[in-house]
């Protein structure tokens, strides 16, 4: 196909978001000049020019990319039903593949088609549960045995077998439902694997029936990707020869098929022993996000699971951008989020190989030095232009990258490029550059050198050093396979299994980079910790455990299906352990005044009050004692001057009890001047506890006569953004919500608060779960609002 111009990819592009595609899949769909002219062609097969539904959008994207080629001839009946909604499943869509692939450019029968793709026929809700049920009696007592590590994979096929055309959401809904009402919440062994040993002794003991084998073999291709966890389908690294890593198509015509030999494929395995190897490798620019929380979830998890190894790798191949603090942040917060790295190690380590192989690559003709102006490069690869200097002699550019590591060549006046297929399809097949020119000391490999790798040459290069098996990233790498195969092709060297996954996007936040140190750069947040952002040291700070991230990172799975999940399903995971863990305590924000006439002043009753909902009484731990003094203090927003039916709270004439301690009843309001302003109330309490009054609060009472309550700071945090999506708008920094963080300055707490540590979280009962913060000092101690109680978004969203 030829090049696409810039204003038809802007009409492209709009042609699909119309059919629903997200924005990022659109835009990597334009970079594949063969898929765009496919799905283009898709699109007004099927004449929804002027939009579709999402669901009929991604049939159709189905359909441009794996429809059999020799029966196009029958691809505008099969998009009349997906038009239509009579094909409606992905389920339906690789039947009629493998129909139309069989019968060719043949006519075929109607009937015989529809039957085989399952048009019409439609199983219900009923049907489905009824089946799920069944399924789930039959494996029962594999269920609970494995527990969560069940494989959930084999249970969606069991169900699929028996209806191959129920809808895959509700059989996910009632499987999910199914497991939490066996099984019940999930324990902290659940998270653990089976170990490598237990399985085999497994496999011996219980030996696969034929039913079973035939079942394991049936791949569920019907399913949802993002309802699986397809690590755990990774090849083992003794058969990373079998398989095509990929095919590079050039522009003359050729296909460069990328893959290991047998010989290649050996030396790696002496090294290794045919251990998995996998590596986490950020780059040391910033502090780690939530987003990395799911990477190394990914890259730590699969080393684990498999019984292998994963190295905590920094990408420092940028002295500009990188910082010793960046480096010692990322290895304190890889250890507590619980991951223990086989090695640390630095890109930066690999220098002078990574210098050899550069000399080896222009040796080969692979590579030449450029004189270009990044403008001009830009320009020439706009037009698909081959640079001046690109068939310059191999010597020639010898001589000068030489130059260039001595500091013979002033920076910005020469790059070494790779010499790719500068009219390729793919974009990232442009002559990337492998080295530029940086008078810049490293922090890692200090003053050593002046010419730094890009991250495109070193990446691959490492990871094949490393022996890397399976080198996992997120899906915008995805269209850098054939550059990362193309260079470790050209230098003969051993090629790691490549997998790309979606990147975690949370809601109401940004992720980017670059943009969470704008925000810290120009001081719109406290700090890389700003317990408001999504940095892993903002959640710490803020009371998250990272036992509750890796669950959250879990829950949601691992698949290459881009979404934005939504900030409440974090919350969902926080509150869960924080109920279990967090001691229950008492803390009035806003308080407001409460003097009990009928009890004498100076009298000081200690009660006992519970630390833990199910507190046994014969477990003094369980509890913590509270004073009660005639003034006790409640929230402002506990008193309303005005009773209603649907109001719980304490008002003229009405009584509620004050928790853990008695009934009061408010005999008389003090106002100020201005007649508005309450002062304080006067109430009469009720010592025989006979009253049996519907609302319950929440209080703190003086300790001593005239003395107040433990003054603390409480900071409320909410979302950063109050869009869903803030790294869309074209002005995002104006959609930053100005109540992210309300800061009450003098809360009363309850004595026993006064020994709280840094980071010791709370459940203040009525109120939320909160953090002892860093800015806490002995006179003063600062709370930080973790989560609400309850959820507090609107529905609606994933």
């Amino acid at each position: 196909m030829v090049g696409v111009s810039k204003g038809d990819k802007s009409e492209i592009l709009e042609l699909f978001l119309k059919i629903g595609l997200d924005d990022r899949t659109a835009k990597n769909t334009i970079a594949n000049n063969k898929v765009t002219a496919n799905l283009t062609a898709v699109i007004h097969e099927a004449a929804v020019t002027d939009g579709c539904e999402r669901r009929i959008g991604n049939l159709l994207y189905t359909v441009a990319t794996k429809y059999p080629t020799n029966a196009l001839v029958h691809r505008p009946t099969l998009l009349l039903y997906i038009v239509s909604s009579k094909i409606k499943t992905p389920a339906q869509l690789e039947a009629a593949f493998s129909f139309f692939a069989s019968t060719g450019s043949e006519n075929f029968e109607v009937d015989e088609f529809e039957e085989a793709c399952g048009v019409g026929v439609e199983v219900s809700s009923e049907d489905i549960e009824l089946t799920v049920n069944e399924v789930f009696e039959e494996n029962k007592n594999t269920i609970l045995e494995l527990r969560y590590r069940t494989n959930v994979g084999d249970l969606f096929a069991h169900v699929r077998k028996r209806l191959p055309w129920a809808d895959p959401k509700i059989v996910k809904q009632l499987i999910d439902a199914r497991m939490y009402e066996l099984l019940g919440e999930r324990t902290a062994a659940d998270i653990e694997k089976l170990s490598k040993k237990k399985e085999k002794k497994e496999k011996k003991e219980k030996p696969e029936k034929d039913e079973d084998k035939k079942f394991a073999n049936d791949a569920p291709v019907q399913l949802p990707e993002e309802d699986l966890f397809p690590i755990s389908n990774f090849p083992p690294p003794e058969e990373n020869y079998k398989q095509v890593h990929t095919e590079i198509p050039f522009s003359d015509g050729s296909v460069l098929i990328c893959c290991n030999t047998k010989e290649v494929l050996d030396k790696h395995l002496e090294v290794t022993g045919g251990n998995v190897l996998t590596r986490f490798p950020p780059e040391p620019n910033g502090y780690l996000h939530i987003g990395h929380a799911k990477a190394m979830f990914v890259d730590f998890g699969l080393a684990k699971e498999r019984g292998g190894y994963c190295y905590l790798r920094y990408d420092d191949t940028n002295p500009e951008a990188e910082k010793k603090e960046y480096i010692d942040h990322i290895e304190e917060i890889v250890q507590w989020m619980g991951w223990e790295p086989f090695k640390i190690t630095y890109t930066s380590d690999y220098f002078q190989e990574l210098y050899e192989l550069a000399v080896e690559l222009i040796r080969r003709g692979h590579a030449y030095v450029d004189h270009q102006t990044p403008e001009e490069i830009k320009e020439y690869r706009e037009k698909k232009m081959n640079s001046p200097w690109r068939d310059r002699p191999i010597a020639e550019s010898l001589k000068l990258f030489e130059d260039m590591r001595n500091g013979r060549i002033e920076e910005g006046k020469a790059t070494l490029r790779m010499k790719q297929d500068m009219q390729n399809d793919n974009f990232n097949m442009y002559d990337l550059i492998a080295y530029r020119i940086k008078f810049t000391p490293h922090p890692h490999a200090g003053d050593k050198w002046c010419i730094y790798p890009s991250y495109d040459y070193a990446h691959c290069i490492v990871d094949s050093i490393e022996n890397i098996t399976h080198s996992l990233c997120t899906l915008e790498f995805e269209t850098r396979r054939a550059s990362y195969f193309w260079l470790l092709h050209a230098l003969g060297l051993y090629q790691p299994y490549v997998w790309e996954y979606s990147r975690l996007n949370v809601s109401n936040t940004v992720m980017s980079k670059r943009k969470l140190n704008f925000l810290v750069t120009n001081k719109y947040v406290d700090g890389w910790d700003d317990p408001c952002l999504m940095t892993l040291a903002g959640l710490r700070r803020r009371g998250v455990t990272s036992t509750s991230i890796n669950a959250f990172v879990q829950g949601i799975g691992i698949s290459r299906s881009d979404s934005l999940i939504r900030l409440d399903r974090l919350e969902y995971h926080i509150r869960e352990e924080l109920n279990k863990t967090a001691p229950r305590t008492m803390v009035v924000l806003n308080p407001l005044k409460v003097v009990i006439t009928n009890m004498e002043s100076g009298t000081i009753m200690h009660l006992d009050a519970k630390r833990w909902p199910d507190a046994q009484a014969d477990d003094a731990s369980a509890f913590y004692k509270v004073p009660f003094s005639n003034v006790v203090y409640i929230e402002h927003s506990d008193f309303r001057m005005k009773d209603s039916k649907d109001y719980y709270g304490l008002a003229p004439g009405k009584s509620v009890l004050l928790r853990y301690a008695f009934p009061i009843k408010c005999t008389e309001v003090i106002l100020s001047d201005d007649k508005e302003t309450i002062l304080q109330i006067w109430a009469e309490y009720d010592p025989s506890k006979k009253t049996k009054p519907k609302g319950v609060l929440h209080w703190v009472a003086e300790p001593s006569p005239g003395v107040n309550p433990l003054r603390v700071e409480v900071r409320l945090f909410d979302k950063l953004f109050n869009s869903e999506n803030p790294a869309e708008l074209d002005d995002w920094l104006s959609d930053l919500n100005p109540d992210s963080k309300v800061v009450i300055p003098e809360a009363y707490a309850e004595p026993s608060l006064h020994s709280a540590a840094v980071r010791d979280r709370f459940q203040f009962e009525r109120l939320g779960y909160f953090a002892v913060d860093k800015d806490s000092t002995p006179e003063k101690l600062v709370f930080n609002r973790t989560v609400t109680l309850k959820d507090s978004f609107p529905k609606g969203g994933k």
